[in-house]
């Protein structure tokens, strides 16, 4: 990816000037607020959207789960699972991968009246299927227990190793345990390279003002958050009293610290 840029017709540059390589057998982590760019930068990654400036090169058979899986297919799991392997090729069609990762329930039902982790099941079982090139994970660990995410996690670092490229989201933790060789962060549109094993990173709970949301997750050294009736920020370690002192200026609560080790 080279000096990519991405805008919705005539509207803001969501991504400008980005460069981002992704070397065989090589796990990146990549990290953003809600926001930054991030799920736009993973689609054009995968080849499911075009940039708008720049080029992708050196795409091979792409894996590749969204954000959001799309709703009201009327595909039973197993249905929707024969049609990806028939489109790649593939003779498995992923069926034991998904009861690996979990799956319950009857995978003959359309998808429509699936839970949010079956569907995130059917996603991640049809990503792996036909040993692709590169895998573009956005998000893959939401909606799972932790059963399915550490079987999630194997599935990840022995894709790796068998000379997978891979990029991978997440804001729930569970990447302590991929075997990433890289962090990077999408701030603003751009990417930069992010140093998280010589500072380690910290967890910051907080209630704030609604109107103050944006301005807490922009402050320097998030680099990811999520929002619901808590904010939860991910911190570089180096940043995070200073994350702290200006949140408590701003006037938010804070409920929980936690630091991860260096």
């Amino acid at each position: 990816m080279t000096e990519v840029g991405k805008r919705y017709g005539r509207g803001p540059w969501v991504l400008r000037g980005v460069d981002l390589s992704v070397d065989r057998a090589e796990l990146v982590v990549l990290l953003g607020v809600n926001g930054s760019g991030k799920s736009t930068l993973m689609r054009v990654l995968a080849g499911i959207v075009a940039p708008t400036a720049g080029a992708v090169t050196g795409r091979s058979t792409v894996g590749f789960v969204p954000e959001r899986f799309p709703a009201g297919l009327k595909l039973s799991a197993r249905d929707y699972l024969r049609h990806q392997a028939a489109i790649r090729g593939a003779a498995d069609t992923g069926m034991e991968l998904l009861e690996r990762l979990g799956f319950a329930g009857n995978p003959d039902r359309p998808m429509a009246e699936l839970s949010k982790g079956n569907t995130q099941r059917v996603a991640l079982a049809q990503a792996f299927v036909a040993a692709p090139g590169l895998l573009v994970l956005d998000e893959p660990f939401a909606g799972l227990d932790e059963h399915s995410r550490a079987e999630l996690c194997a599935m990840i670092n022995s894709a790796v190793a068998e000379g997978a490229s891979t990029v991978v989201t997440d804001h729930t933790g569970s990447r302590s345990r991929l075997a990433s060789t890289r962090t990077v962060a999408v701030a603003d549109g751009s990417v930069r390279p992010v140093d998280t094993e010589s500072t380690g990173t910290g967890a910051v709970v907080l209630t704030c003002p609604s109107d103050l949301h944006a301005e807490v997750i922009s402050l320097p050294g998030v680099l990811q958050s999520s929002q619901g009736p808590l904010v939860r920020l991910e911190v570089l370690g180096a940043e995070l009293d200073s994350v702290l002192t200006a949140a408590l200026a701003l006037g938010c609560s804070v409920h929980e610290v936690s630091r991860s080790a260096a």
